[in-house]
Parts: C-alpha cells; sequence; structure tokens
C-alpha cells in the first residue's frame, strides 16, 4: 500500500485529529466557543487555535464558521500523533 493511499485512509476513517488552525485577526471570548477549542497564542494579528476535529464534516463545519465570522484562514494544519505528543508536552 502506498503512503498517499495510507494517508487518504487514515483521514477518512472517521477518526478523530487535531488541527492548528490560524486566522488573520483576533477571536474574542465570545466566538472562541463556537470553535470548541484554546487560543494558544496570538502572535501579529495571527489566532491560533488548536481544535479536536471528528471527522472531515466537522473540519467543514469549523471552516465555515470561519467564513461566517468573515476572518482570514491562514493555514489549516492535521497533526500528526507523534507531533501531538512533542506539542503537549512542551506546554
Amino acid at each position: 500500500m502506498s503512503d498517499m493511499t495510507r494517508n487518504f485512509q487514515l483521514v477518512n476513517s472517521g477518526q478523530q485529529a487535531i488541527y492548528e488552525i490560524r486566522v488573520q485577526g483576533w477571536i474574542g471570548e465570545r466566538w472562541l466557543s463556537w470553535f470548541q477549542g484554546q487560543v494558544l497564542r496570538f502572535d501579529e494579528d495571527v489566532t491560533l487555535l488548536t481544535i479536536l476535529v471528528a471527522d472531515q464534516a466537522a473540519l467543514r463545519g469549523i471552516l465555515n464558521k470561519i467564513w461566517d465570522l468573515n476572518l482570514t484562514l491562514v493555514s489549516a494544519i492535521r497533526l500528526e500523533r507523534n507531533e501531538q505528543q512533542k506539542r503537549s508536552q512542551n506546554e
């Protein structure tokens, strides 16, 4: 099985994943509850959210909320399990 096939199966298997989502601007406490995540930091007008996502449909919902709030998406990165562990140890 190729890496590409394995990655496709992993993403589409319905497993939860953690995403780091960066948006331009500040997401206030009022809107943060929409994302069920946490702000890790706010640097130079960019908000970094770390969010546990149930599946691809849930990710789409989060991206739609960003659109609804008229925020600019900078990046959305799916963290691999070993990356998640490293980042949690560094906090």
